[in-house]
């Protein structure tokens, strides 16, 4: 099975950046959608970004991180990135990288099929 390891996260003031890491082993990430979603206690897992593993179609974001995080993917790798841009506080949450064995991404976290164990963002002054 898939592994997923994320890193990359850390403290960060306002206004800056941080790019997540999600390393896959034991397997390859090439036929998998994969995820990012992020979770604040009391709250539910949120979807942040996805991208496809079917060549041609666009990645997608939430809304609240339009035009400032990027994800993508380097296959050769096995690895999935989240560039972070322009942090607000509430973008503090606990990161996790997720995997979907589909051509599309989801947005629902009950129907991915493989999680890492988060890495923790927490955006302050």
């Amino acid at each position: 099975q898939v592994q997923l390891v994320e890193s990359g996260g850390g403290l960060v003031q306002p206004g800056g950046s941080l790019r997540l890491s999600c390393a896959a082993s034991d397997g390859s990430i090439s036929t998998y959608s994969m995820g990012w979603f992020r979770q604040v206690p009391g709250k539910e897992r949120e979807f942040v970004a996805g991208i496809p593993w079917r060549t041609g179609l666009n990645p997608g974001y939430a809304d609240s991180v339009k035009g400032r995080f990027t994800i993508s993917r380097n296959d050769a790798n096995n690895t999935a990135y989240l560039q972070m841009n322009s942090l607000t506080p509430e973008d503090t949450a606990l990161y996790y990288c997720a995997a979907k064995q589909s051509a599309r991404y989801v947005t629902l976290s009950s129907l991915c099929d493989y999680w890492g164990q988060g890495t923790q963002v927490t955006i302050s002054s």
